[in-house]
């Protein structure tokens, strides 16, 4: 299943103010309400939080980079002569 791993290291770090620190939390909290109820979860490995989902399309549709390892990501193909 597609994956990247979650490291929060300063969401706001870069505001200049608490109104520009909540206006990032609200579009950060926003993306992750839209992927939640797309299918996307998180599961804790080795502990770190994992951001997954069962369809790799979708994965692929918001251009995460997928972290899983390179033979899990190839898909067999059958060839029919």
């Amino acid at each position: 299943m597609p994956y990247f791993t979650w490291k929060e290291e300063g969401l706001s770090q870069d505001c200049a103010s608490l109104a520009a620190m909540a206006a990032r939390f609200e579009e950060a909290a926003k993306l992750m309400r839209r992927m939640a109820a797309e299918g996307f979860e998180v599961e804790r490995v080795n502990g770190c939080q994992q951001i997954t989902h069962p369809n790799p399309d979708i994965f692929k549709a918001y251009g995460f980079i997928n972290e899983e390892k390179a033979e899990k990501q190839l898909d067999l193909i059958i060839e029919t002569n």
